[in-house]
């Protein structure tokens, strides 16, 4: 996978309550990535951005929430999120990855 591609794929870390909880008791992690984008190259862009080794990772499609506006009915964008599991031993810091 080329280096351009790895930036493309991980959209950002989806943060939530239930990723919070994912993160602290199963070292589970959860990001928003490119809809076209297959387990293999997400499992690579995360070994190659946060130097940790991946275990398994899960997709799942997110359908779009359809909401009423003042010109008719609209519909948000579909989007694609990943759970990255972490083999034992690494864990994954955002604050020192950014540099």
């Amino acid at each position: 996978m080329n280096q351009e591609r790895v930036f493309k794929v991980l959209l950002g870390p989806h943060i939530s309550e239930k990723a919070t909880v994912l993160a602290d008791s199963k070292k589970q992690f959860i990001f928003k990535v490119a809809t076209d984008a297959t387990k293999l190259e997400i499992k690579k862009a995360v070994e190659v951005l946060f130097n940790v080794k991946v275990a398994g990772v899960r997709t799942v499609n997110v359908q779009g929430k359809t909401k009423r506006t003042m010109r008719g009915m609209g519909k948000r964008n579909d989007w694609k999120k990943a759970y990255i599991a972490l083999q034992p031993g690494q864990d994954l810091d955002f604050a020192s990855s950014a540099e």
